[in-house]
């Protein structure tokens, strides 16, 4: 797929097309991307996916294909399929960082130029935007619960294949050390790892048969999964044929807690004390913060990271704040906005601490010390701002953001966002 044109809704050329119709097309329009709400239990948010997003922005093409397909379809009439062959985002795009944190009315994404233009990004922008960030929420969760011991995003056998990709990609700006997905190692340049099934075990004729093949083919650097038949006799068979200098074992079944325990004390009994103890099976943040007093040296996390661990989506929404320079304002039940282009601030006491988050639509925060402007440029005349951060800068400014908020902030019980917004100006 080299467009991503129809990566949308049918419903953004209906809009698209009487628009052209009644001549609103081309006012200038700003649309934002916020969260009304963070998904229960959860205390912060986490913005990913904004690299992947401009890229796809860039490829936002109708060709002749997509063109004829609408055509065919009857989808668009011959005026809004000729403007859509001639589309080229030629806009503004603000936002917040990719690996900042974000709170219920963060305005994390600003989209600028005509209604036309804009609103045809909608779908694409929210697909990337609340799936990443929900598996970067998740997995930075994960993080903090594994305390500095590595975890491996391993999921791609649990959701659709290119989703694979990007939940590696968003683990990986979480705090995750490695991923099992090779397409995610090359696009991303992201750190691989890998061990065996258990059909490799049973493949052959004994255990220790598979154990040493493993071994003759990756040396003694790789990790043995030991819970096939008997985990206590796995263990012997790895260390009789590896030797006490294996790297790892891989439990994936069982009380993991207890398993562990007992794990290290027979492999420190057989002499193997630097081998490493990995557990996978079902793990979210839940079950490694119950594991965080065992002897466990790496977690492998898999369905629960992949699917954002009960929360599937970020709960992002885009919607349109202003016309022409003209605040607008959506009144449903539940469901309303305030009006105009927002800016904001996060305030921080002297030590860094975040204490607040200020939000001012129609104008910009009054400067105190230790402010942090939140939102910054990511595209100008519809192309990229020069200097976007790497992946692993991007990494490193969401670890320096977890540290700055308190520390109930890091809690994975619910309770409120870590840093409170405060919303000023516009109208309700």
């Amino acid at each position: 797929m080299t467009s991503s044109a129809l990566l949308t809704d049918h419903y953004e050329l209906t809009m698209l097309s009487a628009a052209l119709r009644d001549g609103t097309a081309d006012r200038r329009c700003v649309f934002e991307v916020f969260a009304r709400r963070l998904p229960i239990g959860r205390r912060y948010g986490v913005v990913a996916g904004t690299g992947r997003l401009l890229d796809l922005i860039a490829d936002f093409r109708f060709g002749a294909d997509e063109v004829e397909f609408l055509r065919g379809r009857g989808i668009v009439d011959d005026t809004t399929a000729d403007w859509l062959a001639n589309y080229r985002f030629s806009g503004d795009v603000d936002g917040y960082a990719e690996g900042e944190l974000f709170f219920p009315t963060s305005p994390i994404l600003t989209v600028s130029g005509t209604f036309a233009e804009c609103v045809v990004l909608e779908t694409l922008i929210l697909s990337v935007l609340n799936h990443d960030c929900a598996i970067a929420a998740a997995a930075a969760r994960m993080v903090t619960a594994a305390r500095g011991r590595p975890v491996i995003e391993m999921g791609s056998r649990r959701t659709q294949e290119e989703a694979a990709v990007a939940a590696a990609r968003a683990a990986y700006l979480a705090g995750f050390a490695f991923t099992s997905n090779l397409e995610a190692g090359r696009r991303y340049d992201i750190p691989t790892t890998g061990t065996a099934a258990h059909a490799f075990t049973l493949l052959h004729d004994s255990e220790q048969a598979a154990f040493a093949s493993q071994v003759a083919t990756l040396g003694k650097q790789t990790t043995l999964l030991v819970d096939t038949y008997d985990i206590a006799q796995g263990i012997r068979n790895a260390i009789a044929v590896a030797g006490p200098d294996l790297r790892a074992v891989r439990i994936d079944s069982g009380d993991l807690s207890v398993l562990a325990s007992e794990s290290r004390a027979l492999l420190d009994s057989l002499g193997a004390t630097d081998t490493q103890i990995v557990v996978s099976g079902d793990l979210d943040e839940y079950a490694i913060a119950a594991l965080a007093a065992e002897p466990v040296d790496a977690y492998g996390a898999g369905t629960a990271v992949v699917v954002g661990s009960g929360a599937p989506t970020a709960g992002l929404v885009y919607k349109l704040v202003e016309v022409e320079g003209r605040p607008v304002v959506k009144r449903s039940e539940n469901k309303g906005t305030v009006g105009g282009r927002k800016t904001a601030v996060r305030r921080h006491k002297p030590t860094g601490t975040a204490v607040e988050e200020v939000v001012v639509s129609l104008g910009t925060p009054e400067p105190q010390p230790h402010d942090r402007i939140l939102q910054r440029p990511l595209m100008r005349d519809g192309e990229a701002v020069p200097g976007r951060p790497t992946l692993t800068e991007s990494r490193e400014h969401l670890r320096q953001c977890l540290i700055s908020i308190p520390w109930e902030g890091l809690k994975l019980s619910a309770g409120d966002p870590a840093v409170p917004v405060i919303m000023s100006g516009g109208t309700a």
